[in-house]
């Protein structure tokens, strides 16, 4: 049964009763921008549009307090609640992110374990990084084939603005193995907390971004903490420095490419990561047959069974495995997280990542080297803030 009174009338009578249920403090106008809503033009437009949310809320409130609502009567209607209980949707939402996090922080913990592993017994980082990518490569054809996993469409266009990022992913990925292959896996990842700065440095001279000053004033301690953190390592390699250094370059041009190339693109984040892993391998194999070369490979893997055994191929096959895996975790965050989330989940990671790293292979570390290390991050984390 509708009312008899007219839309708007009824409308603003609605909207009177409302305001007096709501606390003075959580009083809100329908069109924040018009300070005196009931009086103006636009009220009585609006009005019709919102009289039966309004209504059935004021008459769930005479209800309650014991008053008669007249003749208004609405099917399903559904009183507004003030309070701050979190919807349901939500929290699982929260859930969902939580897991993706401590996913993405496990595997790449078990990755940097295994991978460090097996650099420290086969000590071709060429070879390495080419299978880390040949795996992922094939574990999402086998995906695709078998319709686990739907197969992206993709176009001409989209493997053209995938190359560039392709190849800054290739240099990253084999720069920081050849760096994890030369120091530990703590100061590897000590030095990659600084990309920031890159990215700053980079987008402000090739882009020509400007940023505010807190920005600039977060990569002090970044960059301070990550020279004392070097300047004290007990087993600095120069080599080793150097691959972080140009990996943290690498990875901030592929994240700029991919953010410019990438915009309308309806690929999911496993599959864009699944491309991007099948272009790299293409990108790499010739360089890592140049480089390193069958022979040598050959003659270093029968050492390295020779020295650990059957374990050793586990290892490599470990290795590959979750290389991919917490790479297609991290991609598939980004689908459910804001950039801001992502960047301070990736600082956690590496926190997560240096101290099991250095409980895992009993790194020595001065106190002075581990100051070093918590400014860098702290650094970043404020970096991740301040940019927001």
């Amino acid at each position: 049964m509708i009312s008899s009174v007219k839309p708007v009338s009824s409308s603003l009578t609605a909207i009177a009763a409302l305001r007096r249920t709501v606390p003075t403090k959580l009083r809100f106008s329908p069109l924040p921008i018009i300070r005196n809503f009931e009086n103006s033009p636009l009220c009585f437009s609006y009005a019709h549009n919102l009289s039966t949310l309004f209504l059935a809320s004021a008459a769930e409130k005479q209800r309650r307090d014991g008053f008669s609502a007249g003749a208004y009567e609405a099917d399903r209607s559904q009183p507004i609640e003030i309070g701050v209980e979190v919807p349901a949707e939500q929290s699982g939402q929260k859930v969902k992110i939580g897991i993706y996090f401590a996913t993405w922080w496990a595997l790449n913990v078990v990755f940097n374990i295994y991978n460090k592993k097996v650099l420290n017994a086969f000590p071709y980082p060429w070879l390495t990084s080419t299978l880390s990518l040949a795996c992922g490569s094939l574990m999402m054809l086998v995906s695709w084939v078998t319709r686990v996993a739907e197969a992206p469409k993709t176009d001409l266009d989209f493997w053209k603005t995938l190359f560039p990022v392709a190849v800054a992913h290739t240099i990253g990925h084999v720069a920081a193995t050849v760096s994890m292959s030369k120091v530990a896996v703590s100061f590897t990842h000590i030095i990659k907390s600084g990309e920031p700065a890159f990215s700053v440095l980079v987008s402000r001279l090739f882009l020509g971004e400007t940023f505010p000053l807190p920005v600039y004033l977060s990569l002090l301690p970044i960059i301070g903490g990550c020279a004392l953190a070097a300047v004290t390592e007990l087993n600095f390699n120069m080599i080793g420095f150097m691959g972080a250094m140009i990996s943290n370059l690498a990875f901030v041009f592929r994240n700029i490419f991919s953010k410019k190339g990438m915009k309308g693109k309806s690929v999911s984040g496993m599959n864009y990561y699944a491309c991007l892993s099948m272009m790299s391998l293409l990108l790499v194999t010739p360089f890592a047959i140049a480089v390193e070369g069958p022979q040598m490979w050959a003659a270093g893997w029968q050492n390295a069974v020779s020295d650990i055994g059957p374990n050793f191929v586990w290892w490599v096959v470990a290795q590959s495995v979750f290389y991919h895996l917490y790479n297609q975790v991290s991609y598939m965050s980004l689908d459910q997280i804001s950039p801001l989330t992502f960047s301070v989940g990736n600082t956690m990671k590496r926190i997560s990542v240096i101290v099991a790293s250095i409980i895992i292979f009993h790194t020595p570390i001065r106190p002075v080297n581990g100051l070093g290390a918590a400014i860098a991050i702290l650094g970043t984390f404020i970096y991740s803030q301040a940019k927001q």
